[in-house]
């Protein structure tokens, strides 16, 4: 039956599809049987579990459905369906003895008993009311059926097909409604490519400039014939992301094959479609829950949940476009974590993991931030992604990855729950030759000492390790001689460089002034330039602190001796 001929302005005669139209409300349509039913009814009854058709004949067949029963007659089911027709004359041998009564079990029906009372209603004569949410499930069942147009013209299937090609043809919402409606009847949707058909016509109109979702069902069905269009280039380019997002995750992989095939929709767009996806469906993964003996079945529904997850993270991985910048690293960063969590695929992690490090030179900071459970953000993955780019790239001259590792310990530094030890991982993450300047670590350094008041000397000493004296500027050395916070191993240690420096530079001034009298014009020009990176207040700042200093580490030094002779004195008996 062809499209045109499904929309009718007369009367429907008996055995036709008539489709309704209204405005902005969902399509549906009245589906006639053919005249030529040799059992009509007017009614069907239901007594609770129970099914009756209001007939002048007794009932000679029982269908059951779980715990449904539906009495009816051989008759107008057998000459409607073929499967129907073998089950219920197969026992009794031909058709002359269909006085017996025959109990068919069909639990396996599409849609079930619900489903089923319409198959029934059709068989009777008697019109059913298809709409997008049982369209889908009422072809299945003629399908399992056999209810073709071989074994009675104008058959269900026939009927249904049509509608349902009305359907998707023509409104964008009802579309998705027919395949959130194959859930229940996944496998037979599948293998009548309901699904498929479906996800192509939304493939097409979300390729498309046109917003599908704004219009009417007969104002799209117009658009699709060609007889008129509607052109909005204001529309944002991702109108359609939240009625994809409605969709089952196998669904979901079905529309989004459908839309990379068509290549007219940019790889950036469809990333950040999958990204929205996620972020509706998997928002709290949990994870790592430790079991308990006296919550079993509790454990059982977690484990099934994890398995889903599990399985799904994996789908949407295998799904990104692989073209570069077609998702963000945010965006990875939490797919990579929750994959960690769940134990996915080794090969999956790894290749998450990696894509990520391949992204590092083009991100920001906050790119990286990843919210945690125990901790305010989770550093582990951003420390275990930073060590995979090092390992994959010559760490000589990217210091853009570096300075990126220093940003993003300024944003972490001050989590009062971070760990020094997990501190410490991003500190030395990297090489020391990956960094040409110090100053962005160690005002990340020192403002994690600062927010962990309590950290031990060991702690501190092991997170300052990095740190270069030649690495750092003037100003940051200055810092450093004044900082409490630092350890006092490091503090000394800085001291004695900048004594051996200002010994130099005085060699310097003193070398320059006897060659002065030879070349007063160079002996300015390099003494100016000394002078230009030093000014005379703060060495005298710097002197000051160096004597202070040398103060309390003659006093440390007597202590050590003391102590070495304490432990040098015999033991009393």
């Amino acid at each position: 039956m062809g499209i045109k001929g499904l929309i009718q302005e007369n009367p429907p005669a008996a055995g036709s599809v008539c489709v309704e139209k209204r405005n902005e409300k969902p399509n549906h349509c009245f589906i006639f049987p053919p005249n030529n039913v040799d059992m009509a009814s007017h009614t069907i009854e239901r007594r609770n579990n129970h099914w009756f058709v209001k007939t002048k004949a007794s009932s000679d067949l029982t269908v059951q459905i779980e715990n449904k029963c539906f009495h009816l007659h051989k008759i107008p089911m057998a000459l409607k369906s073929g499967y129907i027709n073998r089950l219920a004359f197969r026992s009794n041998g031909s058709s002359s003895d269909s006085n017996l009564s025959s109990i068919i079990q069909m639990d396996s029906i599409p849609g079930g008993a619900k489903i089923f009372e319409q198959v029934v209603r059709f068989c009777y004569g008697l019109k059913i009311n298809a709409t997008a949410t049982n369209i889908a499930p009422l072809y299945c069942a003629a399908h399992f059926l056999e209810m073709n147009d071989d074994l009675n013209p104008g058959n269900l299937i026939s009927k249904a097909e049509a509608f349902l090609s009305f359907i998707v043809l023509s409104s964008w919402k009802d579309t998705f409604r027919v395949v959130r409606s194959c859930e229940s009847v996944s496998t037979w949707a599948k293998d009548l490519q309901i699904v498929k058909q479906c996800s192509e016509s939304i493939a097409w109109k979300a390729c498309s400039d046109t917003n599908a979702s704004s219009f009417t069902s007969n104002e799209v069905f117009l658009n699709v014939l060609g007889k008129t269009s509607t052109d909005d280039k204001n529309l944002p380019s991702n109108w359609w992301f939240e009625d994809a997002s409605t969709l089952r995750i196998d669904h979901f992989i079905e529309l989004v094959s459908s839309i990379k095939k068509r290549r007219k929709i940019k790889p950036e767009l469809v990333g950040s479609c999958i990204a929205h996806w996620t972020k509706k469906w998997l928002p709290r993964v949990r994870i790592g829950k430790q079991k308990s003996n006296n919550d079993d079945d509790d454990d059982n529904d977690d484990d099934l949940t994890i398995r889903l997850h599990r399985v799904t993270l994996e789908c949407l991985i295998r799904i990104l476009p692989n073209e570069e910048n077609s998702v963000s690293c945010n965006f990875l960063l939490h797919l990579y974590k929750i994959g960690v969590g769940m134990r996915i695929e080794s090969e999956l992690v790894n290749q998450v993991k990696t894509r990520i490090a391949m992204m590092l030179e083009r991100c920001r900071a906050k790119d990286l931030l990843v919210k945690n459970t125990t901790t305010l953000f989770d550093v582990e993955i951003v420390a275990q992604v930073v060590e995979a780019y090092a390992f994959h790239h010559m760490i000589s001259g990217k210091t853009q990855v570096a300075k990126l590792v220093d940003e993003y310990m300024v944003l972490v530094a001050r989590d009062e729950s971070l760990p020094a030890k997990k501190f410490q991982m991003l500190v030395q993450v990297l090489p020391k030759e990956a960094r040409s300047c110090n100053d962005n670590l160690y005002t990340a350094i020192d403002m994690y000492l600062k927010a962990h008041p309590n950290l031990t000397d060991e702690e501190r000493t092991e997170i300052c390790r990095t740190l270069e004296y030649h690495k750092l500027s003037q100003e940051a050395r200055t810092h450093v001689m004044r900082n409490h916070r630092l350890p006092e191993s490091m503090m000394v240690r800085f001291i004695l460089l900048e004594q051996v420096s200002m010994a130099r530079l005085c060699g310097s001034f003193s070398c320059s002034s006897g060659d002065e009298r030879r070349n007063p014009s160079g002996a300015v020009v390099r003494i100016s330039k000394e002078l230009r990176m030093r000014s005379q207040k703060d060495v005298k700042v710097m002197k000051k602190d160096v004597e202070m200093l040398k103060i309390q580490v003659g006093k440390l030094q007597m202590c050590r001796m003391e102590l070495q002779r304490q432990i040098k004195k015999p033991a009393l008996i």
